[in-house]
């Protein structure tokens, strides 16, 4: 009898399935996007050598997104002359992807870009911009 391989997951999440909004459009011209969120929780002691009850500290969430430069060139066309793309109020980015039929959206809040970055080499094929963004939250799966 062959073995029966099964597949618990089905079609996995993968880079295609995956949209990313900015200033109510899709932006297609990013290679990358990374964000996450940590509640600081610590244990707190009291007599004895075992934790008598916890304590919650700061909530910290970053994101990065790897834009393409004509992506960049098209937000800052947006802007006046001579204005940075640092001082766009803050604003939401939207992250939606698909699994097993399900849209899952999250919402990375207070975003705001904190500067701009340029780097090109002999034989590079393609102009990146690493943006670090200041946010204030995360919402998951809303």
């Amino acid at each position: 009898m062959a073995a029966v391989i099964e597949n618990n997951l089905g079609t996995m999440v993968g880079w295609t399935k995956v949209k990313c909004r900015i200033f109510g459009r899709d932006v297609v011209g990013i290679k990358k996007i990374k964000y996450s969120d940590n509640q600081e929780i610590n244990n707190e002691m009291g007599a004895g050598s075992k934790p008598i009850g916890e304590s919650e500290g700061e909530y910290k969430a970053e994101c990065t997104i790897e834009f393409t430069i004509e992506e960049i060139l098209k937000i800052q066309s947006q802007l006046p002359k001579g204005t940075h793309i640092s001082s766009i109020p803050a604003f939401p980015i939207t992250v939606s992807y698909v699994y097993e039929g399900v849209i899952y959206t999250d919402i990375i809040k207070g975003c705001r870009f904190k500067g701009r970055n340029f780097e090109a080499k002999q034989g590079d094929t393609i102009i990146t911009d690493d943006q670090t963004f200041k946010i204030t939250e995360i919402s998951w799966n809303v």
